[in-house]
């Protein structure tokens, strides 16, 4: 099976969820337009960018805000949406939190950010998730997880262990830090033998640059499409079954040896 993929890679208002709605619909558009993905992918907290101090103004209420004007979308272009992340506010507080629908605009996962960064005060401000995400799309097992989560290769393995073939990265990584953003990716798709999809923002805000490099990768760690450091949309195309055949020349998830290791 092979799936179209759009990253869109785009500056982010500080702040500014309305600008930001706006804004996104217009890059939808011109996703579709540009030729008809089956994915669309979002970058990181693309609804307010980093202004964390501000989120009892400007997070979204369970979510509700986002949820709906992505699903529309997705309808609209019967395309499925990873939809980068947004901050949820909920009763116990604010999440980090990724929404994926479905072509009909259906909820497929919702996931929130496992490990919060502390150099951009995110423990701060932000509950830590307590669930996988994993998930679905056209009938094929994918996971996907947020910025800092790439950074501990025991979790991306967990999402793995049961034939995923893709993983969705959403992030809004520090220009200062890209070449580790590149590096990191690169080895989580060789290491689990899988394609992998990282969708990154540009600009800057009050505190940091952001390093843009969106990137699809395939199962032997070859470079299928990737931006440079500007707003832009990054087209690729994958085929699932190359996982399976890379899996089968190098059976490193036989190979494990469980018994040895303490995860």
């Amino acid at each position: 099976m092979k799936l179209k993929i759009s990253l869109i890679q785009m500056d982010i208002s500080f702040g500014n969820p309305t600008k930001n709605f706006s804004y996104v619909e217009q890059k939808f558009q011109q996703a579709v337009e540009a030729g008809k993905p089956d994915v669309i992918v979002l970058p990181e907290l693309w609804s307010t960018g980093y202004d964390l101090t501000r989120l009892d103004e400007i997070a979204d209420k369970n979510g509700e805000k986002s949820l709906a004007f992505i699903s529309s979308l997705a309808k609209k272009y019967s395309v499925n949406v990873v939809a980068g992340s947004i901050a949820k506010e909920s009763m116990d507080g604010v999440t980090n939190t990724m929404f994926v629908v479905n072509r009909n605009g259906e909820l497929q996962k919702e996931y929130s950010k496992a490990h919060l960064f502390r150099l951009m005060n995110e423990e701060k401000f932000l509950l830590e998730g307590n669930s996988d995400g994993m998930f679905t799309l056209d009938n094929q097992l994918c996971a996907g997880v947020i910025c800092y989560d790439i950074r501990f290769p025991e979790w991306i393995r967990t999402h793995m262990l049961d034939n995923t073939k893709v993983l969705f990265v959403v992030a809004e990584w520090p220009k200062p830090r890209i070449d580790h953003w590149r590096a990191l990716l690169i080895s989580r798709a060789i290491e689990n033998q899988c394609y992998v999809v990282g969708c990154n923002r540009v600009g800057s805000d009050p505190n940091n640059e952001f390093g843009g490099n969106s990137i699809i990768i395939g199962p032997w760690g070859q470079i299928i499409a990737e931006a440079a450091n500007e707003e832009t949309i990054v087209h690729g195309d994958v085929d699932l079954e190359e996982v399976d055949e890379v899996r089968k020349t190098i059976p490193i998830f036989t190979d494990r040896r469980t018994d040895l290791y303490r995860l």
